[in-house]
């Protein structure tokens, strides 16, 4: 289960992320960028867990 859930607060985190860079505020920006890429690592950390299967 915790596949899922890390995959889909990824895409969540990534998708606000981008809307964020899409500000006019350079700090929003930034942020947003950050986000972004936590997002990817929650994803990769989500395709991590499901490939272990039940070996964690």
């Amino acid at each position: 289960m915790g596949e899922l859930t890390d995959k889909i607060k990824g895409n969540v985190n990534e998708a606000i992320g981008k809307a964020k860079q899409k500000s006019d505020n350079p700090e929003t920006r930034d942020e947003g960028a950050a986000q972004e890429v936590k997002g990817k690592a929650q994803q990769l950390e989500g395709k991590v867990k499901g490939a272990l299967g039940d070996d964690i």
